[in-house]
């Protein structure tokens, strides 16, 4: 039977996130998707006179790419792939995943050439087509979550078909509000972090972008973070997984790491000398994303959680720091989770999860 949701959320893809115009052509990047999904997608954008392009991704088949990847072979792929990209003006990528661990054996050199041959195509992608980007509901992401596959897929949509403009008012304040600021403390169990984002810009997201969203980022002042972080949500990356991270800094450089795993996660942190400092600071505020499941695009998003990534900055927020790295680790500050501060310049903001300004109360939980 053919799932309604599907069609509505092409059509706010479509319509709302990339904002497709006539004519314009439109990459639908799929990863390990049913079929219904892309079907959906290309009426879509058909149906507001654009011009759909489509390529079809399996995790599988990626994994056996990666296993014997070689440089000649990958500068070939990126220079095809930013061939294609650089045609297309709206990009929308849905990415499931049957494993999550898919990708966990390839070797980590193989990674490390594949992540910095691919980069460039990343940023023309993120930097000159209006993209959108999001998961699929499969059962092994609903098993990470600890839920039933059918409650998942009910929350999947709940979140993804979120009215984000009811947002817009509280988390433009924010954007507005971190743009004004110089000086950021956070503090919390195993926390106390003080960075400047003196002169760079807040940016608010609202279901443009990454879906699900509700996020205002930033960047910090590379050389200007001090002090500790202790990581309170589960992370996944490069197909590893990772608990406890905590992060020690000095003159904005991570100069002790530890983790489950700090052997694995020093190897990503040396990946470059970028992936040292930190790229994006970003707090979340998605009313109805309250528990982490190991997936960065909802974690990330968490009601009363912050984001603090190692590695490559975003150009619209840039700090100057590259790297083939960008890791979204993320803090919960709700009570439930040991509770915490963020003050902007002396004055409390937010605390143990909830907004203390009036204009910021409609981002509350």
């Amino acid at each position: 039977m053919h799932d309604p949701r599907i069609d509505e959320l092409a059509r706010q893809l479509v319509r709302y996130s990339t904002a497709t115009k006539r004519g314009e052509k439109v990459l639908i990047d799929l990863f390990d998707v049913p079929e219904a999904v892309g079907v959906a997608l290309i009426r879509e954008v058909r149906a507001v006179k654009a011009i759909p392009f489509v390529n079809i991704h399996s995790a599988r088949i990626n994994r056996e790419m990666g296993m014997g990847a070689t440089e000649e072979q990958y500068s070939v792929i990126s220079k095809n792939a930013m061939h294609q990209m650089k045609g297309m003006d709206c990009y929308i990528a849905i990415r499931g995943s049957h494993n999550v661990n898919e990708l966990s054996d390839i070797p980590s050199k193989n990674m490390k050439m594949l992540s910095s041959k691919m980069r460039p195509v990343l940023n023309e992608r993120v930097n000159n087509t209006r993209w959108c980007v999001l998961r699929w509901p499969h059962p092994s992401m609903a098993q990470s979550a600890g839920m039933s596959t059918e409650a998942f897929e009910d929350f999947y949509f709940r979140v993804c078909l979120l009215d984000y403009g009811k947002l817009k008012r509280g988390m433009s304040a924010l954007a507005r509000l971190m743009t004004e600021t110089k000086l950021v403390h956070i503090t919390g169990p195993g926390t106390d972090l003080s960075f400047s984002i003196e002169d760079l810009p807040g940016i608010a997201c609202g279901g443009t972008h990454n879906i699900p969203d509700g996020e205002c980022f930033t960047a910090p002042v590379k050389n200007s973070v001090e002090g500790h972080i202790s990581y309170n949500a589960p992370s996944i990356y490069q197909g590893i997984a990772f608990d406890n991270v905590k992060l020690e800094f000095s003159e904005g450089k991570i100069v002790n790491a530890t983790a489950n795993n700090t052997k694995a996660l020093n190897k990503i942190l040396d990946s470059d000398p970028g992936a040292r400092y930190i790229g994006e600071f970003a707090i979340g505020f998605n009313p109805e994303i309250k528990e982490p499941m190991r997936d960065i695009l909802f974690d990330e998003k968490i009601a009363g959680s912050f984001h603090f990534t190692p590695g490559q900055a975003y150009e619209v927020a840039d700090n100057g720091n590259r790297s083939s790295v960008h890791w979204d680790l993320v803090n919960i500050q709700r009570p439930d989770y040991g509770g915490g501060e963020i003050k902007f310049d002396g004055k409390v903001i937010r605390k143990n999860g909830k907004f203390i300004p009036k204009s910021l109360h409609v981002l509350n939980y």
